[in-house]
């Protein structure tokens, strides 16, 4: 039996610090700022429980077991090493289980299904975390003067806008400063936590899990409530394994078992601490945990915590925007690279757009971070479920597990996460709607996409000319040559490009050189530029380029064209044009799918990106030709 192998060429020294600091800015924002909700929600939200010495140790042992099993456990020593080729994520490892692992074809378009469910859930955990985390900071306004209270969604809403103003700058200029800005937010919770229990030691005795067992053994139904609050504090533990491939296992497991952990576990049972003195301060136990005379400091501190924490969001929601145009479940869209240096660092106007809106909307609709609370975790507990569902089959698939050792690891998950997702359910009627909602209708948006380029391919095939018949054709009847190289894009495997056919019926001219050009995506994150293009000499002049990219890298076709020339390809780019087909779609009623459907793909299909942008392709060399296609 065989497990993921370790880190290849691991980082050591300064160097693997200043990542592990990164890491703790990046990774760790979002389940860092649980702490300004995720007791209250319990002791104080829409299914409380009344603030007792038992009910106190109960929950909070409920806390630290499920910081201990399903992050650190699960997480940080389990699913961690399940990395397609360094990088981690719902998609990624969908990509993993797609990559020709299964031999069965069911369970494999399963997987493939519940990946892009995942995945669209995670653009709704993109709108609810900056909702969430940045009115949970500004809300300590009403703790240190209540007249402020009805500030705190004005005062929200332009932090969140501001936000999303500023993503089109990149993050690399203030990403620098995210680890130690979040290094002194573990540092001060860590303090105000231990501060507490110093005057209160006996809420240690939490550790234990007797206080869970007899919290639950006394009101099963209250303690299945309650689990909807303690998911609270897990709520970031997703990001640590899509966040795999910026920072490696060894970075990320440092940042966590040196701060995050240690002081996230100290601040909850410093506010448990606080609540077994005084029960009255169940309303916000965090803000009270600080002294009045520090309490504007460290709400100014908690906002920059919870910005850093939406921007590792945001920004995840575009590197998921990049994968799922790579992979071909979204059309092309606009995106920008704001780094010169990391490949990662990408903008998407269009999902930050969409997102604001959606997260304004949000803190305008429920008005308060406890009302928030009361629809979060309905996504991430399901995109949990969907992650461990899909651990298996690399586990017994790639890692060749025994069937016994399988389901003891990934059943013990599968039951925490369950648990977890139903006691999220009981959400759905407060506001956990709208990440199903949400969830659905970009998941209706990729599988149509997915779907429809799929049907389109198979329109444009059976129309398309043979290639062999083409070079035929050509060779029986030699069309007049200009100079120069000419580039025509193609996606269909031996067949001849309409854009071509159409150019030698109409034109009757042909280039002194002819590139067939198929840009293909693989399922691993990067393919190194050595691997990068592949050339067959047809005859007649032409060739054909296949260029391979993978899902977390940009298509460019100068850069292709420079790696084919030490393949003997002479395609100087200034001497070069580029024939590109330009589709046409009519909804006809057809088998293969809906007419609806047709209709929307049509309509993304007329909103895509131009090739000539997303291949960064010269404009000024472009030639399009148009085709009709019915659906």
């Amino acid at each position: 039996m065989t497990d993921a192998p370790p880190d290849k060429a691991a980082p050591r020294g300064r160097y693997l610090m200043a990542l592990s600091l990164g890491a703790l800015g990046i990774v760790y924002g979002d389940i860092g700022t649980s702490p300004l909700y995720a007791l209250r929600e319990a002791f104080h939200g829409s299914h409380p429980v009344p603030v007792t010495p038992g009910n106190v140790l109960g929950v909070l042992s409920l806390v630290f077991w499920a910081l201990v099993i399903v992050v650190t456990i699960k997480y940080h020593l389990v699913v961690i090493r399940a990395d397609n080729d360094g990088e981690g994520g719902i998609l990624a490892l969908m990509a993993l289980v797609q990559h020709g692992r299964l031999d069965r074809e069911a369970p494999h378009r399963a997987f493939l299904i519940l990946g892009l469910f995942g995945s669209a859930l995670l653009y709704a955990d993109g709108a609810l975390t900056p909702a969430i985390s940045v009115m949970g900071a500004v809300e300590g306004l009403e703790i240190a003067t209540p007249t402020l209270a009805h500030w705190v969604v004005p005062i929200t809403l332009v932090i969140l806008v501001a936000l999303f103003l500023f993503q089109r700058r990149g993050t690399g200029g203030v990403g620098a400063v995210f680890g130690p800005v979040i290094l002194v937010w573990f540092v001060t919770i860590g303090a105000l936590g231990l501060n507490a229990i110093i005057h209160e030691p006996a809420v240690l005795a939490a550790v234990l899990p007797w206080h869970a067992v007899e919290f639950f053994a006394q009101d099963v139904g209250r303690g299945f409530l309650v689990l909807g609050a303690v998911y609270l504090v897990v709520t970031g533990g997703e990001a640590l394994y899509a966040d795999l491939g910026h920072f490696g296992h060894t970075a990320i497991q440092i940042a966590w078992f040196s701060a995050a952990l240690p002081c996230l576990l100290l601040n909850y049972f410093g506010q448990g601490a606080l609540l077994l003195h005084s029960p009255q301060l169940a309303d916000n136990p965090f803000y009270h945990l600080a002294p009045r005379c520090a309490l504007f400091p460290v709400i100014v501190l908690a906002t920059a915590a919870a910005i850093i924490a939406s921007q590792a969001i945001i920004s995840g929601a575009f590197s998921l925007t990049r994968q799922a145009v790579q992979l071909g479940y979204s059309p092309r869209v606009k995106i920008q690279h704001t780094s010169a240096r990391e490949i990662g660092q990408v903008y998407v106007p269009a999902v930050n757009w969409l997102l604001m809106v959606a997260t304004c909307g949000l803190v305008l609709g429920f008005r308060s971070s406890s009302n928030v609370a009361g629809a979060y975790g309905v996504a991430l507990s399901a995109v949990m479920v969907i992650t461990t569902t899909m651990f298996y089959s690399v586990c017994r698939e790639i890692w060749h597990w025994s069937l016994v050792r399988s389901v003891l690891v990934v059943g013990t998950f599968l039951t925490m996460d369950l648990a977890f997702l139903a006691a999220n359910a009981l959400k759905i009627p407060e506001g956990g709607w709208f990440s199903l909602v949400a969830g659905t209708l970009i998941f209706t948006v990729l599988t149509t996409w997915k779907r429809g380029r799929m049907l389109l391919e198979a329109r444009l095939r059976e129309r398309a000319v043979p290639l062999q018949i083409l070079l035929g054709d050509i060779a029986a009847e030699p069309p007049r040559r200009v100079p120069g190289t000419a580039v025509f894009m193609t996606s269909t495997e031996g067949a001849a490009p309409p854009a071509l056919v159409h150019n030698l019926a109409h034109n009757h001219v042909l280039h002194e050189r002819v590139v067939l050009l198929n840009v293909r995506t693989r399922d691993v994150p990067v393919v190194p530029s050595e691997e990068r293009v592949e050339v067959t000499a047809l005859g007649q002049g032409l060739c054909w380029i296949t260029a391979y990219y993978g899902f977390t890298q940009s298509p460019s076709v100068p850069e292709i064209l420079e790696c084919a020339r030490s393949h003997g390809v002479d395609a100087r780019l200034e001497a070069t044009s580029f024939f590109l087909g330009r589709e046409t779609l009519i909804a006809r009623p057809s088998p293969g799918m809906a007419r609806w459907r047709q209709w929307i793909f049509a309509f993304m299909s007329r909103n895509a990106q131009r090739a000539t942008a997303f291949f960064q392709i010269p404009p000024d060399q472009v030639f399009e030709v148009g085709v009709q296609v019915e659906m």
